[in-house]
This record gives structure tokens, sequence and C-alpha cells, in this order.
């Protein structure tokens, strides 16, 4: 028997798995973005048909869309503490087997009072996946991809209204609303078995205590950083967010900042994007158009279009600026309303007036997209300091839902009873106020550290002058001291 010295191996290079793993908690979060995205838009085309069958009024056709909104709100209110108190994988497992029973229970329901309390349990699935999946996303990621996968969650859930409308056409034919409706329970299904493979985000271990779990976590998403040093950053990012609450939120210094950010989350519903989302078959219909082909085909354009606008706002924030992005965003909105309320106020909705809506419905969807779509999340996340952060998004994120509410239940009645011109003039209106509110309010953060940022809402709307130097001429629309012009060159 040999009695030579056992050789030792070389160390082998680093595996490919924890990158690869990394990446698998970035596509599952993004295949739930999917999903989302088309139970959310999927009911623009069952509506058309569903309300033949069951002979809906414009009130029950609007209810049908709000009961899902309505959901949405229970579901975000609770979707933070169920979050913490289960976990965000399991978080995500409930969602996706939600997504997955109550879409198929929708594609079954054999009356409307079915279909609205199944469509109210599928909202409660929406809203907390509106809070647990950027979080799972954003918890899990490396740091070398967190911005793109967050940004990738939100360009996938543009992806899946897309597919919405691109299926309803498909199906069109043969007014299969029941199959447009329960398509997604099949990849609802298939991601419950990634997420059962996958652990938990570090940052949820530390929450409960469970630091090697987290640290074991760590290594495996990561390899390039040190997992304990990683988990001791994480222990103190928690212990500086303890302490938030609401009454803190609405008082000095942070009430100022509280007031942007709500009315920004307003806003972005309010001015009618969803009305889009949920009835553009209708829309399209009242417009001239004419055949199923048409009516469900021109949405897929515009969602199409509004991914582009989606993309380009993501590769240009950070050069042109917040206040740049947004504004113009708003801006073009207020115009393409002008321009629908012109088209319905002529009466004559044929040839060359029809293309000229269409147009409008596009750019007006693709301005959304590009400016409040792109935006609302960043200045959400940057508006507080760490402690009041999810509190803060938490409030904004009610204001968008109460507002998406509103749209949902009476867009319908307004375009039957008072016309479609007097609707989207009345959207034009809330455009311009938005656009108004976004112009004295929304700071210029591009290249500005948190720090400064929670300075300046904490300054009264204005940047604190840079220690040794006086900052002359500026004003609280850009974000510096006395005069509305911005800078030369944007901060």
């Amino acid at each position: 028997m040999s009695t030579a010295p056992l050789s030792v191996p070389p160390p082998r290079p680093p595996s490919a798995a924890p990158r690869r793993t990394g990446r698998m908690f970035a596509l599952t979060g993004a295949v739930v973005g999917v999903i989302y995205g088309y139970d959310t838009g999927s009911i623009s085309g069952a509506l058309v048909f569903l309300s033949k069958d069951f002979q809906l009024t414009e009130t029950e056709k609007g209810l049908v869309n709000s009961i899902l909104v309505f959901g949405s709100i229970l579901g975000a209110l609770i979707g933070g503490k169920l979050a913490d108190a289960l976990g965000r994988k399991v978080a995500m497992l409930i969602v996706a087997g939600s997504y997955a029973v109550f879409v198929a229970l929708s594609a079954i329901a054999p009356t409307v009072e079915v279909l609205d309390a199944v469509r109210f349990l599928l909202g409660v699935a929406i809203g907390i996946s509106i809070v647990a999946a950027p979080l799972y996303v954003a918890e899990s990621t490396p740091a070398r991809i967190r911005g793109a996968s967050v940004a990738a969650y939100q360009v996938a859930t543009v992806v899946g209204i897309v597919l919405t409308y691109f299926v309803n056409w498909g199906l069109s034919g043969g007014g299969h609303w029941r199959w447009m409706l329960g398509l997604s329970a099949i990849p609802a299904a298939l991601v419950v078995i990634p997420l059962l493979r996958l652990p938990d985000t570090p940052r949820w271990y530390v929450l409960k205590g469970r630091t090697e779990r987290a640290a074991e976590v760590m290594a495996t998403t990561d390899p390039d950083v040190d997992p304990h040093a990683e988990v001791a950053a994480v222990r103190a990012a928690l212990a500086e967010e303890s302490g938030g609450s609401l009454r803190s939120l609405l008082r000095k210094p942070y009430a100022r900042a509280a007031f942007f950010v709500v009315g920004l989350g307003f806003f972005c519903q309010i001015t009618g994007i969803n009305a889009v989302t949920y009835y553009s078959p209708q829309i399209f219909e009242e417009m001239g158009f004419t055949g199923n082909g048409q009516n469900f085909l021109l949405p897929s354009f515009v969602e199409l279009a509004s991914l582009a606008a989606t993309v380009c706002a993501i590769l240009i924030i950070d050069r042109l600026g917040r206040r740049v992005v947004l504004l113009s965003g708003i801006g073009t909105m207020v115009v393409m309303l002008a321009v629908l309320t012109a088209v319905f106020a002529t009466g004559e909705l044929h040839g060359a007036t029809t293309w000229v809506g269409f147009a409008a419905i596009l750019l007006f969807t693709a301005a959304f997209n590009f400016g409040f779509g792109a935006l609302i999340w960043v200045y959400a996340s940057e508006a507080f300091p760490a402690q009041l952060r999810s509190t803060g998004a938490s409030v904004m994120l009610t204001a968008d839902l109460v507002a998406n509410l509103l749209i949902a239940q009476f867009f319908p009645s307004l375009m039957a009873r008072a016309g479609a011109a007097a609707t989207f003039a009345g959207l034009g209106v809330l455009a311009l106020a938005a656009l108004v509110f976004a112009a004295f309010t929304a700071p210029e953060t591009k290249g500005r550290q948190l720090e400064e940022i929670q300075e300046y809402w904490r300054n009264g709307g204005r940047w604190p002058a840079p220690v040794g130097s006086a900052r002359v001429g500026a004003g609280p629309l850009d974000g510096s001291a006395a005069s509305p012009a911005p800078p030369a060159s944007p901060s």
C-alpha cells in the first residue's frame, strides 16, 4: 500500500452557479411582472364580449374593472406586513398561486357576480405583488445588476400588457373572453416551481435575526462581495429604517416631500392612463374604427410604443435629468388629450380623423410611460430618509390606486353620458393641473446623493448652498435658491 502524501487539488475557479442564482431571482420576478401586466390589461378585450354575454350596463362594466383595483388597494396595504412576517419568497408564492387560481376561476365564472368576487380576490393578489415583487428583486440580486433587475421588472409589466392585446386580438374572432382572462394561469402556476427552489432574500433573513443564513444566501447570489460584511451593512441599514410612522410623514420637515409624492401618485393615475389600458377597444370603436381586428390590434401597437418609451426613459433619465423627462412626458400628455378632445368634438369620425385620434392615443400612452411611468418610483425612493422610505412609498401607492379606482369605475359612464369629447377634455384639464403641480414641486435630483435630496426637502424645497460658496440665482423649480430659472447645467 502506497504511503505517498495525498496531493491537494488546485482551487477551482469561482463557480458560475452564484451568478445564475442571482439572475434567477431577477428572471422569476420579471415573469411575475409579465403576469401582473397581463392580468391588469386582459379585461380590456374580454369586457367587449362578456358585457354582451352578461348584458352589463355601463356602471356594471366599470365595476368589473374597479373591483380589481379595490382589491389591489387592500392587497397593497397588507403586502408589506405579509412580506415582513412570512418572507418575500412566501409572499411571492402566495402571489403566484393566487394568480393561477383566481385567473382560472375568472375564466369559468358563470355570472358577473361570481366574476366580480373572483376579480376582487385577484386584485388583492395584484396589490401584494405590487409591494412584494420589487422588494424580492431588489433585495436578492447582486448590486452590479440590481438597477437593471428592478428596471427589468418595470419593463416586464409593460411587456405583459403588450401580450394582452396581441392575445386579445388573436382570440377576438370567436369572442373567446374566457380564454383571454384565463391564459395567464399557466405561467403563474409554472413560476411556482423556481420559487420553491430559491431561498428567501438575505435582507429578510437579517430582519428575522438569521444572520448566518443571510450570509450563506449572500455568498450564493453574489460571489464578488464579503457576505459577512454585507450582512453587517444590511443590519446597520435596518437599524436606520426603524421608527418611521405616518404621523412623522405628515409633519415638518417631511410634510412637503409627502405632499409632492402623494400628489405625483394621484396625478399619475387620475390623468387617465388606465382608461386606455382598460377600455381601449371601446375608445377605438367610438373613434370610428370598425371590426374586432382593428379595435384589438391597434392597442397592441399602442403598448409597443409604450414599451419603447419606457426603455428610452430608462436609458436617458440619468443623462437628461428627472425634471426634463417628467415634464416633457406630462406636457405631451396634455397636448395629446387636447387633440383627442378636438377629434371627438368634430363629430366626423372617419378617414384621416380616426388616424389622428389613433396617433394621439399612441403618443399619450407613450408619453405617460416616458414621464410618470419611469419616474414615479424614482422620486418616491429618493424623497425620504431610510426610516420613512417604505411608509412614503405606501402612501404614494395608496393615492395612485385610489385614483386608478376612480378612473376604472367612472370612465365608461362618463363616456356614455357626457360624451367622449367632454370626457377627454376633463382628463386634459387634470393633466394640465399635473403639469403645473410637477413644474412647481419636482426637484432635479440627477447626480445628487440621497442625503442631499433629503436635505432639499428639509430645507423647504431649496438646495443648501455648497460649503464655502453661495449659490446664486436658483429657485424651487429646479431645487436651487432664488430664481425660477433652471441652471445652465442641471445637477
